[in-house]
């Protein structure tokens, strides 16, 4: 499993979260407490939202413990919403393509977690990105599918429901397949205006997201990553947290409808 942070509020540098804290998400990169997998040597990146619409990003191949330009990058980058990773590969192999956060637009979107069966689902899941967009897919993870399928149904106008539209899609093609491994999804998706913090999975079983006020801001992990974990709480599994650039926040319910044929 992957490791991500997310952050939306007034402007702060990166490398107050991403660098300075004890148990900041490059030294969990090399030692995750509340993951599957403690190394999460595959690649790293970070996506950041400055002067313009659409956001800038960095991401590499290197370890995020060993990679001298995202230390340097944190330190200088100021932003009032921010996204960063550390890559544990479920699928695709170790490439900048396959590295979080992607990025269209104004877009910006990472994952933890992956689609069960993927390598039997590919094929299909695929298929759901339209011809339009399929030009965009760069890398050949389910990460990175997920995010274009969903751009293709919508995302620029109901993030929330586009989301919830592919997953169900997902999961009706792996029931027509007989595919019974669970499809878990912990993702942050931003536009620059808002931050969308999702934690589902098909089986029960999401993997971690937590949240906490930092200051007027919000900050949202896959694991604590400060000394002050009891100020941390969990999201909810089967849920969604949206987070303004003014650091108001809401939690709802994230419920798939059942896909129509088309989407499925």
């Amino acid at each position: 499993m992957c490791r991500l942070l997310a952050y939306a509020g007034p402007p702060i540098l990166l490398e107050k979260l991403l660098v300075e804290p004890r148990a900041s998400l490059i030294s969990q990169s090399l030692a995750a407490r509340e993951a599957r997998t403690i190394v999460n040597g595959d690649g790293c990146g970070i996506g950041w939202y400055g002067e313009r619409p659409e956001p800038g990003v960095y991401r590499g191949i290197l370890p995020a413990w060993s990679d001298a330009n995202l230390v340097s990058l944190c330190r200088q980058i100021r932003s009032p919403m921010f996204a960063a990773h550390v890559r544990s590969a479920t699928s695709g192999e170790v490439s900048t393509a396959n590295c979080h956060p992607f990025t269209d637009g104004r877009h910006l979107f990472m994952h933890n977690g992956q689609i069960g069966g993927y390598p039997s689902l590919r094929r299909a899941v695929d298929a759901m990105i339209p011809d339009a967009l399929y030009a965009r897919r760069r890398g050949t993870s389910d990460s990175e599918a997920i995010f274009l399928a969903a751009l293709g149904n919508g995302l620029d106008a109901d993030p929330v429901g586009a989301l919830a539209a592919t997953l169900a899609a997902i999961e009706a093609q792996a029931a027509r397949q007989g595919i019974d491994e669970p499809l878990r999804f912990a993702a942050v998706h931003a536009d620059g205006e808002r931050l969308w913090a999702y934690r589902w999975s098909s089986d029960g079983h999401p993997p971690t997201l937590y949240w906490r006020a930092a200051g007027d801001g919000v900050v949202v992990a896959s694991e604590p990553c400060d000394a002050g974990s009891e100020a941390w709480s969990a999201v909810p599994p089967d849920s969604v947290m949206t987070i303004g650039r003014d650091g108001s926040r809401h939690i709802a319910a994230f419920r798939r409808p059942e896909p129509t044929h088309q989407a499925a």
